[in-house]
């Protein structure tokens, strides 16, 4: 029996446990300078008036763009099975999430 040969360009991408969970985020918070984008992860909760960055993920230029390309064709994909994605406004900061108002 012979071996079966890897292509050249195949990437093997390991998943640790700690990663695979996930962080949720209902937030991104996107900066940029002339050689990088920053993208910000956050986690707004109701009625609580501060939030913590979960995540930060800095790109390139190149790789924003790329990223950019992927998550419109696979939006796409998503609304060819699930329909529109309904585009509500984004609130302005710092915004009510339901919680409780402070009265004086």
């Amino acid at each position: 029996m012979s071996e079966q040969k890897k292509p050249e360009n195949q990437i093997n991408i390991e998943l640790g446990e700690d990663v695979a969970e996930g962080i949720y985020s209902n937030l991104a918070i996107i900066t940029h300078s002339h050689t990088e984008f920053v993208v910000d992860f956050v986690r707004l909760m109701p009625g609580v008036p501060k939030a913590k960055v979960k995540s930060r993920i800095v790109l390139t230029p190149q790789h924003a763009k790329r990223l950019m390309k992927a998550l419109k064709e696979n939006i796409g994909k998503y609304e060819a099975v699930h329909g529109p994605i309904k585009d509500v406004e984004a609130p302005s900061l710092p915004m009510n999430l339901g919680g409780p108002t402070a009265q004086a």
